[in-house]
């Protein structure tokens, strides 16, 4: 059993594999070691772990795992992937995204994906039909959104989402809702309609903590799985077992 960690900007996200299922998943801002031997006694068969970071602060948390007899692999740009990865900078290149890429091709069956995931920022990612990434966007998050508008301006008050989908709004608040919502929608839809213009069996994929609100709000996307990057981890794992 496999054990993959995401330490993000704002909470730590694992998932304990069987295989290639998920059995557990757990979000936590902080992981010490009560936890880590909670969740080992639970899945005492998990025998390899595998952790990312937007930071690059793996070391703690890897030593923990290999004093309690865990072979822990520390993602790194130097690491191997079973992809190709053109970017030019790579770096610089984020875990999480690159992880994510990995696993939109066991989503994609083959063809070409386009990932979108609605995190701390949204970044949308290409990954072509033979196996490369090439590249993406990076812009603000949702939230990052509401409180830029909030933090940069003298009267306007922080909102957060809201499922309700309008053209526009009537009051401040829903004027910001439906500014940020249909904002980020819209941006969206723009790249996917580009992609499909060169592209028309590209697999749309969407991931992240805040594709639920937009999974129904945007009607071109086709598959929405917030566990990418965990199934992502989980394959870069198991390929570097193999090799």
């Amino acid at each position: 059993m496999n054990l993959t960690i995401d330490i993000g900007n704002t909470l730590i996200k694992m998932a304990v594999f069987d295989g290639a299922r998920i059995v557990e998943k757990l979000l936590t801002e902080e992981c010490d070691t009560k936890m880590l031997d909670e969740l080992l006694a639970r899945w005492p068969a998990v025998d390899k772990a595998i952790i990312a970071s937007t930071g690059g602060r793996t070391a703690p948390l890897a030593r923990m795992l290999r004093v309690r007899a865990v072979s822990c692999l520390e993602f790194t740009p130097a690491t191997p992937v079973p992809i190709r990865n053109a970017y030019g900078t790579p770096e610089t290149l984020g875990a999480d995204r690159l992880a994510a890429a990995v696993g939109a091709t066991l989503v994609a069956g083959g063809r070409a994906a386009v990932i979108v995931d609605f995190g701390t920022a949204i970044t949308v990612d290409y990954v072509s039909a033979d196996g490369i990434y090439r590249g993406g966007v990076i812009s603000p998050g949702m939230r990052m959104r509401f409180q830029a508008l909030h933090r940069f301006t003298a009267r306007l008050p922080l909102c957060r989402e809201t499922d309700e989908e309008r053209l526009y709004g009537t009051t401040t608040t829903s004027c910001i809702e439906q500014g940020v919502m249909n904002g980020i929608a819209f941006e969206i839809e723009g790249y996917i309609e580009r992609f499909r213009q060169e592209n028309r069996e590209i697999c749309i994929i969407f991931t992240g903590g805040a594709a639920k609100n937009f999974a129904k709000r945007i009607k071109n996307a086709i598959f929405a799985n917030c566990e990418l990057v965990f199934s992502g981890l989980n394959r870069i794992l198991e390929f570097n077992a193999e090799s």
